[in-house]
């Protein structure tokens, strides 16, 4: 079994409106909500490709119990820790001339709430796999990603984590079984600018080396490559279309290549990722298996 941690899921609404005039009443032309957060995109996606899995992490008032509802349609599984007070955040997000953002806080989780979560993780067992992706809010430990592979760490459980800088480097120590930085991020880890492909390989395999099994490099336009558990390098181009949407691109790559880990090898793997990050790059919201197969196909 496969299971997502989102620590702060959200309500996305997004307004579009022809022109944003500040300190004025605006009128939209149209909206639309999703229900999203990195780990929650992962299992979305792990849907749409017909992979079961189970999403965990926290939510809270009204609009949690929309999130819970809202991934049930799409298929998702949920056992969310139910936080006591506060409500689950809300991000606007106006599509103007100009593109502007407000993103909510969150509510806060104590220590009892992540207890909860611990009760829940207690339930995987060896050869399942634990998605941890994405930022920490405020309310939790900074080291929390490590606390959760230290206390998986005896049951051989497989680790997938989408991070940067010390969130990252800091679970090296265990193991995982997937990280995946794009490659301005695998620059920023280690000092340096990236200039060429084999600056990408070279530095991902220092990921290999110190502790990472394999390391999945998304490259925007330039496509993306594999250093996996053996050294061997697998490289993928990219799929032709035109994008219009950033959010979810990155966890869409993760949730293909987790399946196609589950499917085939890692060839395979890497394509269904590149086809599942390009299929939500060109969609409004995230991807679905009709453009993930078409896109496959291109590759």
């Amino acid at each position: 079994m496969i299971y997502t941690v989102t620590f702060n899921p959200a309500i996305d609404y997004v307004v579009r409106t022809p022109q944003m005039k500040m300190g004025e009443v605006n009128r939209s032309s149209s909206e639309e909500i999703f229900f999203g957060g990195k780990g929650i995109n992962v299992s979305v996606v792990l849907a749409e490709l017909g992979v079961c899995s189970k999403a965990l992490g926290f939510v809270a008032g009204f609009t949690g119990r929309a999130i819970e509802e809202g991934i049930a349609d799409k298929g998702v599984t949920s056992d969310f820790v139910h936080l006591e007070k506060g409500f689950s955040r809300i991000n606007v997000k106006i599509k103007s001339d100009e593109e502007t953002e407000l993103n909510g806080q969150g509510p806060v989780i104590t220590e009892t709430d992540i207890a909860k979560l611990y009760s829940k993780l207690d339930e995987l067992s060896e050869g399942d796999t634990i998605v941890l992706a994405g930022s920490i809010p405020n309310s939790l430990p900074a080291d929390i990603y490590e606390k959760i592979l230290a206390y998986l760490a005896h049951k051989n459980v497989r680790a997938v984590v989408d991070a940067t800088g010390k969130l990252l480097m800091n679970v090296l120590k265990y193991k995982p079984f997937l990280v995946k930085p794009n490659n301005h991020e695998l620059g920023e880890i280690f000092g340096v600018k990236l200039k060429t492909y084999d600056d990408i390989v070279m530095y991902a395999n220092k990921l290999r080396e110190m502790g990472a099994k394999n390391v999945l490099v998304s490259m925007a336009g330039d496509g993306a490559v594999l250093v996996d558990e053996q050294g061997n390098v697998h490289s993928c181009g990219v799929c032709k279309g035109t994008v219009v949407n950033s959010v979810g691109a990155g966890d869409s790559m993760v949730a293909g290549f987790i399946a196609g880990c589950e499917k085939g090898n890692y060839d395979y793997a890497l394509k269904l990722g590149t086809a599942a990050g390009g299929a939500t790059a060109f969609s409004m919201g995230l991807a679905e298996k009709k453009l993930i197969d078409k896109l496959f196909s291109q590759l």
